[in-house]
């Protein structure tokens, strides 16, 4: 039979053990959601607190910023192109008490909403938005994401989309796109530097036109300048003003005759 003492001794050792069991430490970035008799009493921490055994449950929350892959979405794009995009998420709990009593499961929450949100957002750009102005993008699905998980007391700061996966007949359409478009600029720029090699040289023919000697000493540079590459064969142009006379002095004695 046990003695008295023994059951005063268990006794003892059980509320001890409640006791210590009670003790919490929470770390900077942690709170404690309590519950007394099912009724919420708000969030303790960090540091040294104390639970009330039995009467008191506790829910650690951490507050750390949450990194979160999106797994790949199937996306149709507003011109209709079937992609694959994935994402990835930075939220965190600014508010312990809604984010344990609003919502069953606040991580699965805002995994699903992101999921869906990205669809949705996505289906109603097209494919070329979507390539060049990625920031607005990520703009607008950061805002509507954060409107939805604020009563949840959740805060999403950055949503980043991360990599879109073209169908392979898109991709070789956009690369024949993309040669076009450099050759066609490629065109623009030969012609513009045909157009400005024809000014110039009209306007240099307006200067010898002014100067007729100077079309003498441009022939005898281009002489120096071809004698100096050492050819071998040298073609000297006749001026036109004496092919003129020669044909004025034919003429002239054809009628003579």
């Amino acid at each position: 039979m046990p003695t008295p003492f023994m059951i005063l001794f268990f006794m003892l050792l059980a509320i001890l053990l409640l006791f210590i069991n009670g003790i919490k430490i929470f770390k900077e970035y942690e709170r404690g959601v309590i519950f007394r008799l099912g009724r919420l009493v708000g969030a303790r921490g960090p540091g040294f607190k104390y639970v009330i055994p039995v009467i008191e449950k506790m829910v650690r929350v951490d507050l750390r910023v949450i990194t979160y892959d999106i797994p790949p979405q199937d996306v149709i794009t507003k011109d209709n192109v079937t992609i694959k995009v994935n994402a990835v998420l930075y939220f965190q709990v600014t508010d312990p008490n809604n984010a344990i009593v609003s919502v069953a499961n606040y991580f699965e929450a805002t995994n699903q909403i992101a999921q869906t949100t990205l669809r949705s957002v996505l289906g109603q750009v097209e494919l070329d938005d979507l390539l060049s102005n990625r920031d607005k993008i990520n703009s607008e699905l950061q805002t509507i994401i954060d409107e939805q998980t604020e009563p949840w007391g959740v805060k999403v700061s950055v949503v980043e989309v991360k990599n879109v996966d073209l169908p392979l007949e898109m991709t070789r359409a956009m690369a024949k796109q993309a040669e076009a478009e450099r050759e066609r600029r490629s065109k623009v720029i030969h012609a513009e530097g045909e157009f400005q090699a024809s000014q110039k040289i009209a306007d240099a023919a307006k200067i010898i036109a002014t100067a007729p000697n100077a079309m003498q000493l441009r022939f005898l540079q281009t002489l120096v300048e071809v004698s100096a590459e050492k050819n071998s064969t040298m073609i000297f142009p006749v001026p036109i003003d004496l092919l003129t006379s020669l044909k004025d002095y034919l003429d002239g004695n054809a009628k003579k005759e």
